[in-house]
């Protein structure tokens, strides 16, 4: 297994790291793994799909009015033109 060694954590992340540890009673070395594999989606097990959340300053950032305009611009497709399947 691989060493690292990180500097500049900051008082907060150290102490972040240090409540993990004292919670679920281990070390202060395991915990920092923890907080890193959870950081890098990868708590959970290997393999495991994950959606990514890349797009999510997208989901739900549409206006009333622009959610208005997108209905109208679908509404044409929502028309069946019959002599097209004749």
């Amino acid at each position: 297994m691989k060493q690292l060694t990180i500097r500049g954590l900051g008082d907060e992340l150290t102490r972040t790291i240090q409540r993990l540890a004292n919670r679920d009673g281990t070390s202060l070395n395991r915990a920092a793994v923890k907080l890193l594999r959870r950081g890098a989606g990868l708590e959970g097990g290997q393999g495991t799909d994950r959606v990514g959340s890349s797009l999510d300053h997208l989901i739900g950032t549409w206006s009333s009015e622009e959610g208005e305009e997108i209905e109208r611009a679908l509404r044409d497709f929502e028309t069946i033109d019959e002599g097209l399947w004749e």
